[in-house]
């Protein structure tokens, strides 16, 4: 597996979704939870969303429990909570997981040889081809003017 493209996974409706849907757009791909000190971050992604989506940005949520048990919900709840309190429109997916055995593959390309995840809100972001541009820390807000120059760049 060469690209991001490769790879699939089920939407939180449950539909397999192949990440091929998303060739040509540059991705924040982000492991989310909702009951997280960072949950708030939400309301940055949506914003993002929002302001960059007509240029080519999907952000992809990828609900994780493995930190602190802070995604305890079912899919149906996550996806309740996500959008009636911070109005989520991006795509989010079922539960993952991003560390360990059970690793997801999309996050075995992400990592690499590189180090864990370290906690929720992990950033990747991807190029239109599918290939890692960068990873921002769970602390790196998404209004924060290295993640957004990274963004509006790779969308240029």
């Amino acid at each position: 597996m060469s690209s991001a493209h490769d790879f699939s996974a089920p939407s939180i409706t449950g539909q397999d979704t192949s990440l091929a849907e998303f060739k040509g757009k540059t991705l924040l791909v982000v492991n989310v939870a909702s009951a997280c000190g960072l949950t708030p971050q939400y309301e940055g992604l949506q914003a993002l969303h929002a302001q960059y989506a007509e240029r080519g940005l999907a952000v992809l949520g990828f609900p994780c429990n493995q930190f602190g048990a802070q995604e305890p919900g079912s899919e149906e709840e996550i996806q309740q909570f996500c959008s009636s309190r911070f109005g989520v429109e991006f795509p989010l997916f079922s539960k993952i997981e991003v560390n360990g055995p059970g690793r997801h593959p999309l996050y075995q390309f992400l990592i690499g040889e590189g180090e864990d995840i370290s906690w929720n809100f992990e950033k990747f972001l991807i190029d239109d081809q599918g290939q890692i541009i960068a990873r921002f820390s769970p602390r790196t807000a998404p209004d924060d003017p290295e993640l957004v120059s990274a963004i509006e760049q790779a969308l240029s």
